[in-house]
C-alpha cells in the first residue's frame, strides 16, 4: 500500500510552491530579454515623464519589445518613481533589470553652457538652443511670457536682464523652462540683504538697478571703469539730465551692433535715452556681477560725460566743453586710422 500523505504538510507545500512560482515569475519579468540589438544607445527621460511614457520611448527606440514587462519590472524593483530625467547611454542593456539599473544609477549626459555678460535674451536663446539642441523660438517665447515671467518673481515685462551670466552645467534633455528658471535663480541669489539695503539708499528699485547695470555692461570693457561710468549715470539721474546712453540705442536698432548715426538718436522708443529722461523701462542685456555691483556702488565723482579713447578706455569730463574736446580727439584718431587703412 502507498504511503499516506500527511495533511498537515499540504499547506506548507502549497505555500512553498506559491513562493517558488512568484520568485520564478519575478525572475522572468526582471530578466526578460527585450531583444535590444544596440550595443550602445542614448535614451532621454524628459521632465515629468510617466512610467508608461518612458516605456513608450524605449519601445519606439526598439530598446524594449514588451512595455508591460518593463513596467512590472520597474514596480517590482521599487523604481517606478525614482527614474531620473536626463540623457543616458545604455550599454549592452538586454534585460529589464539592466535597462532600469543603467538609467537609475548611470550618470546622465551633461552639457556645459557659458552665458556671457552683455548678451540679450535673443543671443542667450540662440546660444542655449545650439548647445542644448532646443528650439530658440520657444525659449524667446518663454522669456516674453508675462505669466512665466511673473511666476518666477521678475518684476519686468520680460526676462531681459534677469538671466545671470555664468557657466552652467545642464542635463541633456532639460527643458527650456527649467534652464531659464535656473538662470533666474542665480540672478536672485546675487541679491543679498546688504545689496537690497544699498539699492534702497540710492532710492532705486532692484529692477532699476538691473536696468542701470545693463547700460554699464554695454558701455564698459574694463572692470576698472565700471564704477566710474556708473557715477556718470547716477550724477545725471540726480540732476535730471538725460542719460544719453549709446547702448540703449544699440538695443533698439535692428542691425546692432554698429556705429550710431544721428538719425538713430531720434528713434521713437521708450528705450531711447537721448529723447527720454530717466532710466529706460527695463534692462537691455544681462549684466554681470561686476556691473551690478558698479550700479549699486558708484564711484564718488562729479563727472557727467565720457567718451571712448579708442583703446577700450574712456575720457571722463565734468562739462560739455571738455567733453567736446575729447570727442574731437577721438574723431581725429578715427580719421587717422581710416587713412592708414586706405593706404
Amino acid at each position: 500500500m502507498g504511503q499516506k500523505i500527511n495533511k498537515r504538510r499540504i499547506p506548507g507545500i502549497l505555500l512553498l510552491t506559491l513562493v517558488v512560482v512568484i520568485l520564478f515569475s519575478c525572475g522572468i519579468i526582471l530578466f526578460w530579454s527585450q531583444n535590444n540589438q544596440h550595443s550602445v544607445i542614448k535614451v532621454t527621460v524628459e521632465s515629468g515623464a510617466t512610467l508608461m511614457q518612458i516605456a513608450n520611448t524605449l519601445f519606439d527606440k526598439k530598446i524594449i519589445t514588451n512595455k508591460q514587462t518593463f513596467k512590472l519590472a520597474a514596480q517590482l524593483m521599487g523604481k517606478e518613481r525614482k527614474i531620473p530625467i536626463g540623457t543616458f547611454n545604455l550599454v549592452n542593456a538586454k534585460s529589464n533589470y539592466d535597462i532600469i539599473n543603467q538609467i537609475i544609477y548611470g550618470a546622465p549626459e551633461i552639457k556645459k553652457v557659458r552665458i556671457l555678460e552683455g548678451w540679450n535674451i535673443n543671443q542667450i536663446a540662440d546660444h542655449i538652443s545650439k548647445e542644448m539642441n532646443l528650439d530658440s523660438t520657444k525659449i524667446i517665447e518663454l522669456c516674453n511670457d508675462s505669466t512665466f515671467v511673473k511666476s518666477n518673481g521678475v518684476s519686468g515685462s520680460s526676462l531681459e536682464g534677469y538671466l545671470f551670466p555664468d557657466t552652467y552645467f545642464f542635463y541633456v534633455g532639460d527643458k527650456p523652462a527649467s534652464i531659464l528658471k535656473h538662470l533666474i535663480k542665480m540672478n536672485e541669489s546675487f541679491w543679498t540683504r546688504n545689496h537690497l539695503i544699498q539699492a534702497k539708499k540710492l532710492n532705486l528699485s532692484k529692477h532699476q538697478i538691473m536696468t542701470l547695470a545693463s547700460i554699464i555692461e554695454g558701455e564698459a570693457i574694463y572692470d576698472s571703469e565700471r564704477a566710474k561710468i556708473s557715477a556718470v549715470y547716477h550724477n545725471r539721474l540726480n540732476i535730471g539730465m538725460r542719460l544719453q546712453a549709446d547702448p540703449t540705442i544699440q538695443y533698439i536698432i535692428p542691425d546692432s551692433p554698429r556705429r550710431l548715426l544721428n538719425k538713430d538718436l531720434k528713434i521713437r522708443s521708450p528705450y531711447n535715452t537721448y529723447l527720454n529722461w530717466g532710466l529706460p523701462p527695463g534692462p537691455i542685456n544681462s549684466p554681470g556681477k561686476n556691473s551690478i555691483l558698479a550700479a549699486l556702488y558708484p564711484e564718488k565723482n562729479d563727472f557727467l560725460y565720457f567718451v571712448a579713447t579708442g583703446d577700450g578706455y574712456h575720457t571722463f569730463t565734468t562739462n560739455e566743453k571738455d567733453h567736446n574736446k575729447a570727442k574731437r580727439k577721438l574723431q581725429k584718431l578715427r580719421r587717422a586710422l581710416k587713412k592708414r587703412e586706405n593706404k
